[in-house]
């Protein structure tokens, strides 16, 4: 028996402690194990790190339960695998900023074959084992639909991203005037934003209005619609809408048209992100024009704190390394970052330094299946552009080969999961190191000083 000794918690005179017997963790337990599945071992009491010992492990310790993160400083640590919570903890842990360590949305999930019960309760064994206390977040990410909501709400997640892309008309600035009258016919609407008191100088024309009113007018309502869902069945909860999924970026006021709307409508939104300048690919830094970007954010944020009381959320936000500080700065850290495959990344690059045999097996296979997965994906690398390296580590560092091994995870999870599972459970140091280092250079910029 191997105990891990970060994990020792006590209550009411019993001792719990994560331990690995025969290459396998298990909750053990001196004293009262009323509650839990498991057997003795000798003297000490061992439950498997299962949903129901991990139901009952949460009762018992507070801090091992998701909470609201609210407007402070948040970053997402999306995990595909469940087994990157611990690297993630050892870079995040120090600083002031708020993790959330479950976040999978309805189609990860579906890629991984993993359900948002288990999203949580693998963040949450890992968050035990590494002697985490801190408030930790989890996010239902992209949710489009009310069928989306019960498995998160029942599973305990605490962060919603609603996104209602699906309802957002991206034809709206083709539109005439006359045609955008008729579609919205509702000159009061008009009227009330032509009447505004305008500090931050925004060009409001009418039809500025009406094209904003045909383009998310739609997406508002339907965003209504699921947040008198989750206010149904929840009582507190951080929501995020997200529309930056669209093909154009965000205007200012759009931007301001889209809060003010959602502000009308008494949906209560902790973070709002919208579809910013330039590429945000999986994967790879951001791709456009730096100044730019700085001048398009500027005009962002001055709407954000004319406003109040939300914080702008950055989607596919894991490796964008040269805008950060600009984000850090203008924002005054009230922003939320969101990653996803880039742990998935790290975990490809244990295997590349252990079995490179394996490894290459994977990067063929990746190359057969990179056009017909990257699909549903934003990305622009092209496969005759993949370098030839004998050392597969080079392959992390440049742009095609890094999104050819991102947007194929699902097909690799399929074919070769229990194989790629093996080897990285049988190399969690390195994957833990290679975590802490990765996720160190991302946050940072947003430490306070």
């Amino acid at each position: 028996m191997i105990i891990i000794k970060k994990s020792k918690a006590s209550h009411n005179n019993t001792n719990y402690y994560i331990s690995i017997i025969d290459h396998i963790k298990y909750l053990c337990i001196v004293g009262s194990h009323n509650g839990f599945d498991g057997k003795y071992l000798d003297e000490v009491f061992i439950a498997p790190l299962s949903a129901k010992n991990a139901k009952q492990v949460r009762k018992i310790f507070p801090w091992l339960t998701p909470k609201p993160l609210s407007m402070n400083t948040s970053f997402g640590f999306g995990d595909r695998l469940g087994y990157a919570t611990c690297g993630h903890i050892s870079a995040v842990e120090g600083t002031s900023i708020y993790p959330v360590f479950a976040q999978q949305s309805v189609r990860e999930n579906q890629r991984t074959g993993r359900t948002p019960q288990q999203v949580i309760d693998d963040a949450m064994w890992q968050i035990f084992e590494s002697g985490y206390h801190g408030i930790w977040g989890a996010d239902a990410d992209h949710i489009k639909e009310k069928d989306d909501f019960s498995s998160f709400i029942k599973a305990g997640f605490t962060f919603y991203t609603i996104d209602p892309s699906d309802y957002v008309n991206n034809l709206a600035n083709q539109y005439s005037i006359s045609e955008l009258q008729g579609l919205v016919n509702n000159q009061s609407l008009v009227n009330e934003y032509l009447s505004l008191d305008n500090p931050l100088e925004l060009d409001i024309t009418e039809k500025k209005v009406l094209m904003a009113k045909v383009k998310y007018g739609k997406a508002i309502e339907h965003a209504k619609k699921l947040v008198l869902y989750l206010q149904q069945n929840l009582s507190h909860f951080d929501l995020e809408i997200s529309v930056d999924e669209t093909t154009l970026a965000t205007t200012p006021f759009e931007h301001f048209f889209i809060v003010r709307e959602l502000r009308k409508n008494n949906i209560p939104f902790v973070s709002i992100a919208p579809r910013f300048v330039g590429s945000f690919e999986k994967g790879v830094d951001y791709i456009g024009d730096l100044k730019e970007f700085s001048s398009h954010l500027k005009k962002h944020v001055r709407i954000m704190n004319y406003i109040g009381g939300y914080k702008l959320s950055i989607h596919t936000g894991s490796d964008k390394f040269s805008i950060y500080e600009e984000l850090s700065l203008r924002t005054n850290n009230k922003i939320h970052v969101k990653t996803a495959g880039t742990s998935y990344l790290e975990a490809l690059k244990v295997i590349a330094t252990v079995d490179k045999e394996f490894f290459s097996e994977i990067y063929d296979f990746c190359q057969k299946r990179y056009i017909t997965d990257k699909v549903t994906y934003h990305v622009s690398a092209q496969l005759d552009k993949l370098p030839k390296v004998d050392n597969y580590i080079e392959l992390f560092s440049n742009f095609d080969a890094r999104q050819v091994l991102h947007v194929t995870f699902g097909s690799v999870l399929d074919k070769y999961k229990e194989r790629f599972n093996e080897i990285l459970i049988s190399h969690m140091d390195l994957y833990n190191t290679y975590l802490k280092e990765h996720f160190t250079k991302h946050l940072i910029p947003f430490v306070k000083k």
